[in-house]
């Protein structure tokens, strides 16, 4: 088996996934998206380091690195054109893009019929000033998210049209969805990890204040979990159609669990340490599977 991760950011998750693999008899080719060459005239086009001209079999990608919106479409290119080639990427590029894009997570969460948070995706400051000045309150504000935000970066309540930033701080887009507030006291959010059709793990987040990401200080709790929330994250799971991510969960005052996110290049440091499941195995696992079900990579015949 010729396989390749992809996992340039971050040494714990690297360092686990390499674990995970090595155990089931994989010595994987590390490499990086941002080394990987395109050219033309003779034989395969993408060139990846360790490859010597051969494509690999799978590829297990952790992360992309940041970068230009050109190298990021770039990398994005390079993915696409292996799973043309019928090498099995985890997670798939379109999941990726799905994912990424939280607009496009909302509209498909939606359309699926599950329940999330009232949502508007705008293009202009007037166009968020009126939906503002319609659907929030001093008592009910609007949350302002990045469009490819991650880890509970950049978040902001808007209680009034004012408060909005300038176009040019949010890229020229507006994602703005119904702050939820609970019945319960404190903060509290809820993370599963969703591999290959089923719940590797999950956990309850609970924060000082209403943004609860680990990353932001947020404190990972262990959770019973209902079967509703598991069944609600199978099913946002399967409406963006990916491989393996991380599906947030709140409840509303009602005790309705809510879908928030699903983030297809997850982090599971704060998960894995109140859950007795390697979650590293279980993707290394899942992965696996699908690659020896899969075709062998096409290869471009030499001109």
């Amino acid at each position: 088996m010729r396989i390749g991760l992809a996992a340039e950011n971050g040494e714990w998750h690297r360092a686990r996934l390499l674990r995970a693999l090595e155990a089931c008899g994989i010595e994987p080719v590390l490499f990086s998206l941002a080394d990987v060459a395109m050219v033309t005239g003779g034989g395969e086009p993408l060139r990846i380091p360790g490859f010597e001209g051969e494509l690999p079999d799978g590829v297990l990608l952790r992360t992309i690195s940041g970068g230009t919106f050109e190298a990021t479409t770039m990398r994005l290119g390079v993915l696409h054109a292996l799973t043309a080639a019928g090498v099995v990427v985890w997670n798939d590029p379109r999941a990726i893009e799905r994912c990424v894009d939280k607009s496009m997570t909302s509209l498909l969460i939606a359309r699926a019929g599950l329940p999330t948070p009232d949502t508007f995706v705008v293009s202009s400051r007037e166009a968020a000033a009126e939906i503002v000045r319609r659907e929030a309150g001093p008592e009910a504000p609007l949350v302002l998210k990045p469009l490819f935000g991650s880890q509970g970066k950049g978040l902001r309540l808007i209680h009034a049209a004012d408060e909005l930033p300038d176009a040019e701080e949010v890229a020229r887009v507006f994602y703005l969805q119904r702050f939820v507030r609970r019945t319960a006291p404190g903060w509290r959010d809820y993370r599963i990890f969703v591999c290959d059709n089923r719940v590797v793990a999950a956990m309850a987040r609970e924060g000082d204040g209403w943004i609860t990401n680990v990353h932001q200080g947020g404190r990972p709790l262990s959770w019973l979990m209902p079967a509703e929330a598991e069944a609600l994250a199978l099913r946002a799971a399967q409406a963006v159609d990916v491989s393996y991510c991380g599906v947030d969960l709140i409840e509303d005052d009602r005790g309705r669990f809510l879908v928030l996110e699903v983030n297809s290049m997850p982090s599971w440091s704060g998960l894995q340490s109140i859950s007795e499941v390697d979650i590293s195995e279980a993707i290394v696992r899942g992965f696996l599977k699908a690659v020896y079900s899969a075709r062998r990579p096409a290869m471009v015949a030499a001109s």
